[in-house]
């Protein structure tokens, strides 16, 4: 791949990965609509690798607070608010990695093609327009949040390995469905991205170390710094932008990009 599109692609995995409009559709759809080769599994663990450092920068207030908790309630067993959520995370993670390692190579061989997407796209974005209109009033905060929900949260998250459907969508969704607020909504769906993105990076990248493929190193560090800079600075955004407006946008977003997609690759 060229230096355009690394450029490209970086910028729209830091742009969509925590939005709720689903970076592998934008991801699948691109390259498809401009004519470019498969970016290659080198570059995808790299773009995952710069928005899981963005992540984790952007909320390193909290890990700071969630991980020591975690640890240092194995000491007696008795663990706090945050060593709580952190077994939150830990339930709602895995839905995700089971149903991942289990039907990876199928959802890769049968469910990356156009009508699939843009009928996700279309589904899972009106299941957010309800959720959001549902929770204009919520004020539900995460110090709330119990096992049920994680879990619920974490079947939720599993349905975006399907393309097209936002795995911060689906999470969104679900949260602002039980009444918890827009802003805690984002703030946990932002938390369950840490294990997961860092899961799905292991995956890659143990798939990465069996393979064959010539890596150009500067192309990957691009790649990873862009995705980075850019979901850091999407995150900042997003924050302040639902808190104000909501999902709607979004929503009137996903509607279009499935007509696209239905007219145009379909």
């Amino acid at each position: 791949m060229d230096i355009v599109q690394a450029i490209v692609l970086a910028i729209i995995q830091g742009i969509t990965e925590f939005l709720p409009i689903s970076s592998s559709a934008h991801l699948i759809l691109v390259p498809e609509l401009l004519g470019w080769q498969d970016q290659g599994l080198a570059f995808d663990v790299a773009v995952h690798v710069g928005t899981l450092a963005a992540v984790l920068a952007f909320l390193r207030k909290e890990i700071q607070q969630i991980v020591p908790a975690w640890l240092v309630g194995w000491n007696g067993f008795s663990w706090n608010i945050y060593g709580h959520l952190g077994w939150l995370l830990v339930l709602a993670t895995i839905p995700v990695g089971l149903f991942g390692l289990a039907l990876d190579d199928f959802i890769e061989a049968n469910m990356r093609a156009a009508l699939i997407i843009a009928a996700s796209t279309l589904v899972f974005g009106v299941l957010l327009a309800w959720a959001d209109r549902k929770g204009e009033q919520n004020t539900k905060q995460l110090e709330s949040l119990n096992w049920q929900q994680a879990l619920i949260v974490g079947l939720a998250q599993a349905c975006a390995l399907i393309p097209g459907t936002s795995r911060s969508g689906a999470t969104m969704t679900a949260l602002l469905a039980m009444g918890f607020s827009r802003v805690a909504s984002a703030r946990f769906s932002f938390l369950m991205a840490v294990p997961t993105i860092a899961l799905a990076g292991l995956l890659k990248g143990a798939e990465l170390a069996n393979s064959e493929t010539a890596i150009n190193w500067g192309i990957l560090a691009l790649g990873a710094t862009l995705s980075a800079i850019v979901a850091f600075s999407c995150m900042h955004w997003f924050m302040r932008f639902v808190e104000r407006v909501g999902m709607m946008p979004f929503v009137i977003y996903r509607v279009i990009l499935a007509i696209v997609i239905i007219v145009v690759l379909a």
